[in-house]
């Protein structure tokens, strides 16, 4: 009698893992067919028939990915970025600078005749794309976790961006098929960003060098082409050769945060006569007054203040980020044996994201805020607080507190 309770229970314990598992091997019949109807457009493209078959023909999704749309499940959304959930104190770390700046000095002799010539060539100076390195893998040491083809082919398939992904996963395709990069060394992040410099396949393909001049784009284990072709991706964003990325300031006690906007640019040289001076007695040149800059104040009125060049921008344009460009600028400083930041970070903590959010729909519905509903407190968002807190009253700093929350709940 136990015997045959255990062989049924056995038998039921079978049935259900079934039973669960149905709806996964219809999803993934689905996909293989989502993968078969991709051909066109890849044979169009130029990959061959033979590559296509051997990439796809055991190629299977991970639905565990973030920021995937899945039916019957949740939506968890994208994974939070610390760029965005961080308070600048917290990501850029003085002990995290310290140490990159250290390695990177040492790879800045190592690869000193390469930097040399990736500058003459493209205009950028070796230690902003060692700080890019630096950033996005930890020069190397960072192993990306991701099966590259199988991550680009499942956000193709249910991710948010499907669209933008089909052609992801059509260049990666070519990149295997060209020999830039064998699918074992595809690895990637959850987003599908692969290599020494992070580059998605189409940036790859619209900025990739081969700087070794051995016939291939190879991200991957080739410093040279890493390093040039994040460099080629900056030039071709509009980098401006013999310009600082930014400076750093102390700004003058009456100073208005809401200014601290890309849309407000002024000469350096009027900002100095507003006040703002440059950290530590530095002299400015003629030719850095003539600069235009922008205001920016990560913490709004608290912590250090910078005025920011184009070039700043055009490093955002690699990661939409102030806190990634801040991170960046200032290693590439330090690799040149630069100081910290004279102003320190303030202790200020980072609200919710859900808090931030809802901040930034009382804005809109004042017509104090046009940019997205992203809760993430950036430049747009600190000034429209500042010109909120102006309308109602408050101090103005430029910054999400749980008291200007309460008082735009309170209708204020």
């Amino acid at each position: 009698m136990n015997r045959w309770i255990a062989s049924s229970q056995v038998l039921l314990a079978m049935t259900f893992m079934l039973l669960a598992s149905a709806p996964a091997l219809a999803a993934d019949t689905a996909f293989t067919q989502f993968v078969a109807s991709l051909w066109p457009e890849a044979q169009q493209a130029g990959v061959s028939r033979a590559v296509f078959d051997r990439e796809t023909s055991a190629l299977e999704p991970d639905y565990k990915l973030p920021d995937l749309l899945l039916p019957g499940r949740p939506s968890t959304g994208a994974p939070s970025q610390a760029e965005f959930v961080q308070v600048p104190a917290d990501y850029v770390k003085e002990a995290s600078i310290a140490r990159l700046a250290s390695h990177g000095q040492r790879l800045s002799i190592q690869h000193r005749d390469t930097l040399r010539a990736i500058e003459q060539r493209f205009g950028v100076p070796g230690n902003i794309i060692l700080a890019i390195w630096g950033r996005e893998t930890d020069y190397g040491r960072h192993a990306l976790p991701y099966d590259g083809l199988r991550v680009l082919a499942t956000q193709a398939y249910v991710g948010r961006r499907k669209d933008q992904y089909r052609g992801e996963f059509i260049e990666a395709l070519k990149l295997i098929q060209n020999g830039d990069v064998t699918r074992k060394n595809l690895r990637t992040s959850w987003g599908g960003a692969t290599g020494l410099t992070q580059f998605l396949p189409s940036e790859l393909h619209k900025h990739g060098v081969d700087f070794d001049g051995d016939g291939h784009i190879n991200i991957w284990t080739s410093v040279p082409d890493a390093l040039a072709s994040a460099a080629q991706q900056l030039k071709n964003k509009g980098w401006q050769p013999g310009v600082r990325w930014a400076y750093e300031v102390r700004a003058p006690r009456i100073a208005d945060c809401t200014q601290g906007v890309p849309e407000v640019t002024k000469p350096i040289s009027q900002w100095l006569r507003e006040g703002y001076v440059p950290v530590r007695g530095e002299q400015l040149s003629a030719a850095e007054q003539a600069e235009s800059a922008s205001l920016l104040q990560p913490e709004g009125t608290y912590g250090p203040s910078f005025l920011t060049t184009k070039n700043y921008f055009v490093i955002k344009e690699y990661n939409f980020s102030d806190l990634y460009v801040l991170f960046v600028g200032h290693l590439a400083d330090r690799i040149l044996n630069g100081q910290p930041f004279a102003t320190p970070w303030s202790a200020s903590s980072q609200m919710r994201s859900a808090d931030v959010e809802e901040m930034q729909k009382h804005l809109t519905r004042l017509g104090l805020y046009s940019s997205k509903l992203d809760g993430k407190a950036g430049m747009q968002t600190r000034a429209a607080l500042g010109a909120y807190q102006k309308k109602a009253g408050l101090k103005v700093d430029c910054w999400p507190s749980t008291e200007v929350l309460r008082a735009m709940s309170a209708g204020r």
